[in-house]
């Protein structure tokens, strides 16, 4: 949620509001202590400390201040300003469905539950949330049990510039970056080692395509360095050595990725709202997603759909039959390639970081105009 916080401030700063950024600080985590009770003095100066001098700090404000939470998970803090205007920013509720049992692919530990009620024990006091996406405000009220005095929704914008750039080019780059051929196009993941990225279905999607449609377009997953899951499933691939496992990759090599790739493969679970699809649209990518909301509310009309892989499927069906999908997309004709990606670009201009901070400034002056 860093980057998140860091484009709320500054672009309301840039709107001409003031703003300050409230962090715990590390305090007594800083006592040199053995590493197994490192995490519990960080506890002490997140739940103890900063309430403290944060209950100091409100006395000082002025009374048309919004304090505003940057993600739900902040919840611990929220009773300290319930009764003043405030608003939360909603992103995804994954942690607090699988600690209530509601997603069986993530199951949570005895103590991971505990946590999570008591980060719900936390935001449910507050009366103001903005949503990223119409499926993460549904979880939200399912949440909370009742409509909260507000409730709005606001599609996140692209805190980055991407845009469509010479396809040759990109691969040309990509090549040169990782000694990869490229230039006859490739797949393209990117994403982290989450449990809801759904990585290994990825490469169980890519072995069925290149067994049933027998092309050889080598696969690209960028993110985060492999998992044990990701590194056995590519370890077992009979197409081991077309498919590149690729981390501590920069910003511009991910734009150079999405503009390259001849078809963006993100067969996620679930997501709060889902960057890499409104990211790879206005690359001008052809996206496959899965036909799930919000995967569903980012590609709209412009994606290409398949299944939720289901816990228990091992795969087989279900890659069958993306991989079907994926060898459409890879075989459209030149016009009907550009119709795709004509359409990615115009639904992807729905999520321009301007639109989304002055739907945002707005319902901040909204809250602060009825305290």
């Amino acid at each position: 949620m860093p980057r998140f916080a860091k484009f709320l401030a500054e672009g309301m700063q840039q709107r001409g509001h003031e703003v300050e950024v409230w962090t715990p600080k590390a305090l007594f985590y800083k006592v040199p202590v053995p590493a197994s009770l490192k995490k519990w003095l960080g506890y002490i100066d997140q739940y103890l400390v900063f309430p403290s001098q944060t209950r100091a700090r409100l006395k000082a404000l002025p009374a048309n201040t919004l304090f505003v939470f940057a993600d739900h998970a902040l919840g611990p803090w929220v009773p300290l300003v319930a009764h003043l205007p405030h608003v939360i920013h909603c992103h995804d509720f994954l942690a607090q469905k699988s600690a209530l049992g509601h997603i069986p692919e993530n199951p949570t530990s005895s103590t991971g539950k505990k946590y999570q009620k008591f980060i719900g024990d936390g935001y449910k006091q507050g009366k103001n949330f903005i949503s990223v996406s119409n499926n993460t405000r549904q979880d939200l009220h399912q949440m909370l049990g009742y409509m909260p005095r507000h409730s709005k929704m606001v599609y996140n914008g692209l805190t980055q510039n991407f845009s469509p750039q010479n396809r040759d080019e990109a691969r040309s780059l990509i090549e040169r970056e990782t000694g990869i051929q490229t230039q006859a196009g490739y797949l393209l993941h990117i994403g982290g080692n989450q449990w809801y990225k759904n990585r290994v279905g990825v490469i169980k999607i890519y072995n069925a395509w290149r067994k049933a449609y027998n092309q050889s377009l080598p696969l690209l997953m960028v993110g985060a360095k492999a998992n044990a899951a990701l590194l056995s499933e590519w370890s077992n691939s009979p197409y081991q050595k077309d498919i590149h496992l690729l981390s501590s990759r920069t910003d511009d090599f991910i734009k150079w990725a999405y503009n390259g790739a001849s078809v963006f493969l993100f067969p996620s679970l679930a997501e709060g709202f889902g960057w890499p699809i409104a990211e790879a649209m206005a690359s001008g990518c052809p996206v496959i997603t899965t036909d799930e909301a919000p995967m569903t509310e980012v590609g709209g009309s412009a994606a290409f759909y398949i299944p939720r892989k289901r816990l228990g499927n091992v795969g087989n069906l279900w890659a069958t039959e993306a991989a079907a999908v994926v060898n459409k997309v890879i075989n459209l004709s030149p016009s009907e390639l550009e119709q795709v990606i004509n359409n990615g670009l115009n639904n992807g201009s729905r999520f321009s970081s301007a639109k989304a901070l002055n739907q945002i400034e707005e319902i901040y002056k909204e809250l602060l105009n009825k305290a």
